[in-house]
This record gives structure tokens, sequence and C-alpha cells, in this order.
């Protein structure tokens, strides 16, 4: 394989290189930080380059000789612009491991899906667990009932985020929730909706709320059902703040109040430890629904949310690093097959109701 890990000095960056370095893979290890990156490349035997986000000559130079980056380096609103945009120039193949919705819908604008097929490369954000269960949940749901009209999903699990995924949620307060209405986005409160959810396993029924997981994006995109929400557990106390922060998301947008709370992050949150991640698993439910009022409906289980963002992406590199014919702005789902995530270690099997 000829890959890049970008973001290598993060949380989830460095559990993928840890990992692709366990399997004898040698990946490229790059970020910004020299000190911080020389640290991990030493420690796990492998070579590395360094490439500021902003140094458009250093990551297009990363590009030009490798076939495959991985993009781990969150929040990606200030990384995978950047990075895509290199990797159109060097003609590289484009992955990384958001749940940004920004992101996703960016990468689905004739500036890059037409600009990544001229130059024979593919584009597919959110190749960890945002958003490969629930997108090839979606798929899956869609292709045993094509006439859906609308799609639930919803996941349940460990809460224990990293910092990138901490400080990404700091910049979602700003913009609230949002679900699909007739093929287009609506922005509205978090928790705009509430329902009983049966997640199944050890979850079981849960009052959830809806939050602008990235789904609403790229179901959309895998499966063009016209009516996109997903839901999370939460309390109804919760919900009812959640919808009462919608009135606060001007504050939460000042860049003052956006630095105060990342700089907090990056003093008291650490992701799950390997212990955590071995002794947590995530359920995911979904369900379809057409206009005559047939539905298919299914659950499933996978392992901690970011275990998943290990396995998932080194298998989409991989698969990318042999060479594809495919090229353009593509979905898990839709790069990999509907049923790629069950092809990962420890993912039960769907349960259908």
């Amino acid at each position: 394989m000829s890959w890049v890990i970008y973001g290598a000095t993060g949380y989830s960056g460095g559990l993928l290189a840890e990992r692709a370095a366990e399997a004898g893979l040698k990946p490229l290890l790059s970020a910004r930080n020299e000190a911080k990156l020389k640290a991990v490349a030493q420690r796990l035997g492998l070579d590395y380059q360094v490439a500021d986000v902003n140094d458009s000559a250093a990551l297009t130079e990363l590009a030009t000789n490798t076939s495959v980056i991985v993009n781990c380096a969150g929040p990606f609103s200030a990384t995978a612009n950047q990075v895509i945009a290199a990797c159109i120039a060097g003609k590289a193949h484009y992955i990384d491991i958001t749940g940004e919705m920004s992101i996703f819908e960016y990468v689905q604008t004739p500036e890059i899906t037409e600009t990544a097929k001229a130059a024979g490369i593919v584009v597919c954000p959110g190749a960890g667990f945002d958003v490969v269960p629930t997108d090839c949940l979606a798929a899956t749901l869609a292709q045993k009932l094509p006439s859906a009209s609308e799609l639930q999903l919803g996941f349940a699990g460990s809460k224990q985020l990293s910092q990138g995924t901490a400080k990404t949620t700091v910049e979602g307060l700003a913009k609230g929730g949002c679900s699909r209405v007739d093929g287009e986005l609506q922005s509205e409160p978090v928790a705009q909706h509430t329902a009983e959810v049966d997640f199944g396993g050890a979850v079981g029924k849960k009052f959830a709320m809806t939050i602008p997981w990235g789904d609403i994006s790229t179901a959309y995109s895998s499966t063009k059902i016209p009516n996109i929400k997903v839901f999370v557990p939460a309390s109804k106390a919760t919900a009812d703040k959640a919808r009462g922060a919608y009135k606060l998301r001007w504050l939460f947008g000042l860049k003052l109040v956006q630095n105060f709370l990342k700089r907090r992050i990056e003093k008291t949150v650490v992701g799950p430890d390997a212990n955590a991640r071995a002794n947590s698993r995530m359920q995911l439910w979904g369900k379809a629904t057409d206009a005559q009022g047939n539905a298919v409906e299914a659950t499933f289980s996978t392992p901690n949310g970011y275990e998943l963002t290990i396995t998932a992406p080194l298998a989409i590199a991989e698969y990318l690093a042999k060479g594809v014919e495919v090229s353009g702005s593509m979905t898990p789902s839709q790069l990999m097959g509907a049923d790629f995530v069950w092809s990962l270690p420890d993912v039960e099997e769907i349960n259908w109701r």
C-alpha cells in the first residue's frame, strides 16, 4: 500500500497508525507539528512528512507521492477543503472520518464531483463510525423498500468523545439541528422531533431526539429518500434544553466563545482508552416507510465507534490503494457496497423486524 495518514498525532489518527503498524502496514504519517509527529513515527517505526494544512504546496507534494490520503485531522471544517484540493491536484484518493454535514454537502457540489472525476480519484468523506454503519443501513433499507419516502435512523452507545469530536460538537452549537424534508435540508432546533425508539439489543426502547447527524446528507446521496431524520437516546429534560439552546446559537457562534470552549476541551477531554473501547458497543436502528404505509425496520450492533473508526478507514484505504476504476464524490456505501459494514470485525448481523 502507498497511503498517508494525515493528522497522525491526533486521537483517531494515532489509533489508525498504531493498528496499521501492528498489521505490518507502512503508511506515511503526516501532521503539522514535527515534534509530535516524529515521536509517533519513531514509536511505531514508520516514516513521516510534515505538512501544515495551510501549506498547499506541502499538501500537494504529499498527495502527488501517494495513492490515498486518510484525513484524520478534525475539526474537518478546518482541514477537509485544503486536503481535498491537494488530492485533486496530486491525483490521490481522499477519505476522511468526518461526520460534519457541511463537508458531505461540499463534496457533492459540481466543483468537487467533476474535478475529482477529471483527476480520476475518489473523494469519500465519512469513512469512520460517522457514517459507515448508518450509511450502509440506509442503503440496505432502501434496497428492501425502493418506494420509501421517509427514512429514520438512530444509534446509541458510548458517549465518551475525542478532542476532535468534542470540538466539532462545539462548532455545531452555533448551527442547531437539521432534517431533510422533501429533498431539501431544513434548519431547525436540535430535538425538534422526539419519538420512542426501540434500538434493539441491550439498549431497547428509549425516548429519543433528533440531531444533525451526517446521514441527513449522506443517506440522501446514497438512497435519494427525500425525508430523513436521525435520532439518539436522551432524557426529555435534555431535549427541552437542546431546543432552548437554539435561541442562543448566535452566542455559541462568536469566535471568542468558540475559542474558549475549544481550549477547555484541549485541557479536559481525552478519548476512550483501549479498555473503554473494548467494553462498549454501539447499537444501530433504522426504519424506511413509503407513502402507502409499507415499512421495513432493522437493528444491529457494532464495536465502539472509535474502534470502527479504525477498521473501516483501514479497509477502505486498502481497497483504494489496490486501484479502482470509479471516480468522483461517493458515500461509503456507494464506494464499498451496502453490505460493507457487515464485513468489518465484530459487527453483528442485521436483525429485521
